[in-house]
């Protein structure tokens, strides 16, 4: 089953992470964390590997709205977003917000995660618009 909504681009790294940034907060999304894969396996285990960057994205009022509805929902809400190299090209990928209701099992979740796919679609499509 697929779990993600993919754009791949034809661009450089730091030019996708800016575009994507200003799509996400386009759609209500800020950034709460940042992990720089690549550099903190570099660091750790001296491995290295292509750019890799995790975003965490969050929509406060969505958030709220799943919280209320299922508290341990933290867990599978769609707060992540990659941004990493993949070959010539740079993938955007956020978890498929209709996961949360597909393993909970809660319809209490469907209008969040109608929502929450309509905001990160309208995201990934303006960054492959560019």
């Amino acid at each position: 089953m697929p779990y993600d909504r993919t754009v791949r681009l034809d661009a450089d790294f730091d030019t996708v992470v800016t575009a994507a940034r200003k799509a996400l907060a386009d759609q209500g999304f800020g950034i709460l964390t940042e992990i720089d894969v690549k550099a903190t396996l570099k660091a750790k285990l001296g491995h290295d590997m292509e750019d890799y960057l995790i975003l965490g994205a969050c929509n406060p009022p969505l958030a709220h709205q799943a919280l209320e509805a299922d508290r341990s929902i933290g867990l599978l809400l769609p707060c992540n977003v990659v941004v990493r190299r993949d070959g010539d090209t740079t993938l955007v990928q956020a978890l498929d917000p209709g996961t949360m209701v597909t393993l909970t099992g809660l319809d209490t979740l469907k209008p969040v995660a109608d929502e929450a796919t309509t905001r990160l679609d309208a995201a990934l499509s303006a960054l492959a618009a560019t």
